[in-house]
């Protein structure tokens, strides 16, 4: 298979692959998967994914700024009864999502290993993230908010988003679709998928960090690329909320079929292509 040297031109294109994949739900894991067999990075790939991360977390904080101001204050100077308050109901919540993703990562994180250095198994990961957003369309109730939220939601909603940890699964499309059935209102589903999304990012980064070789990258293709993540990821995201307002997400489905064909065929093709 014919691969390019990534250099500041690989950099740059990983970095928007990531950034507009993080957020749309169509997989980023799943299109880096797919893309570094024709960029490899020069240099240590694990601390790359990491600076992409980094890169496209940004945009979360900033959009959902008063989400996370009030996340940090309300517990320290909020009004009223300490667990009655907003910020802190909301934290409970982002934490007892974020246990079972954490554990999922944890406990299967040779096997998620091994997927992503597997291409092959996009052919199916990318249908059955389709499928799930095909099946968005059925949710069509108003919906519910933040504030009604169970706690058991909270948990169903992280044991989603650790499924999606799967390359060729998105994340958010999973997590807003779960959401939908659950009976969140589909901006609240949206807001609290994003506001997940942060500690499962810096999770992630702290899990791959011991394995990243720090001094062997080039550090202007480093900045480059996540910087192009962060400027990609948040045009995404803005994206993304409006779609999923519109109840549009089921027209990224026939995207990530096509996605399912092509991984299957890269597949294909590199099994019968001669060493």
């Amino acid at each position: 298979m014919t691969v390019v040297s990534t250099g500041f031109f690989g950099a740059w294109f990983l970095g928007l692959v990531q950034g507009l994949t993080e957020f749309l739900p169509v997989s980023s894991s799943g299109h880096l998967v797919l893309f570094q067999q024709f960029f490899p990075i020069d240099g240590d790939d694990v601390f790359f994914d990491l600076i992409l991360h980094v890169g496209t977390l940004l945009p979360v904080l900033w959009f959902y700024r008063r989400d996370v101001s009030m996340l940090a204050s309300d517990p320290l100077v909020g009004r009223g009864p300490f667990l009655r308050r907003e910020g802190v109901r909301l934290a409970g919540l982002l934490l007892l999502a974020t246990i079972p993703t954490g554990i999922i990562g944890v406990v299967f994180k040779d096997v998620f290993e091994l997927w992503f250095s597997t291409p092959a198994v996009l052919t199916l990961t990318f249908a059955v993230t389709g499928t799930l957003l095909f099946l968005s369309s059925r949710f069509k109730g108003a919906g519910f908010g933040l504030h009604q939220m169970a706690w058991w939601h909270a948990i169903v909603l992280g044991l989603a988003q650790g499924f999606a940890i799967t390359p060729g699964i998105s994340r958010s499309g999973t997590t807003i679709v779960v959401a939908l059935a659950l009976g969140l209102a589909p901006m609240a589903a949206a807001r609290f998928s994003f506001l997940m999304s942060v500690p499962a990012i810096l999770g992630a980064v702290v899990l791959k960090l011991d394995d990243a070789d720090l001094t062997s990258m080039d550090l202007g293709a480093l900045t480059l690329g996540g910087l192009t993540a962060t400027a990609s990821g948040y045009a995404a995201l803005v994206l993304l909320v409006l779609v999923v307002k519109r109840r549009r997400l089921a027209s990224f489905a026939w995207y990530c079929w096509a996605m399912a064909v092509v991984s299957g065929l890269l597949a294909l093709w590199a099994l019968l292509a001669p060493a």
